[in-house]
């Protein structure tokens, strides 16, 4: 699967790794990641897309309006020790 906007995603390095976001837009091998909790959607990380893996998820960004519905969504796909 591409890595492209709207994307949900599993960061597999770094301090977020195992964490899930979702790809606000793409550039050059560097995908916009917010997940709305840390990185909500005004402050999104530039992160190297080599250390994101797709799911087979995709939502509209239309349907994303605040980091809390964007938080609700992400919920469900697992735990997020990392967050707490």
């Amino acid at each position: 699967m591409q890595l492209e906007q709207g994307c949900v995603v599993r960061s597999i390095a770094g301090r977020d790794a195992d964490r899930f976001y979702v790809i606000l837009r793409t550039e050059e091998g560097f995908a916009w990641i917010a997940d709305g909790k840390v990185r909500p959607l005004e402050r999104p990380k530039k992160k190297n897309a080599k250390h994101l893996r797709p799911t087979k998820t995709r939502i509209p960004l239309e349907t994303i309006v605040t980091n809390n519905q964007l938080k609700r969504f992400l919920k469900g796909f697992g735990p997020d020790e990392a967050a707490t």
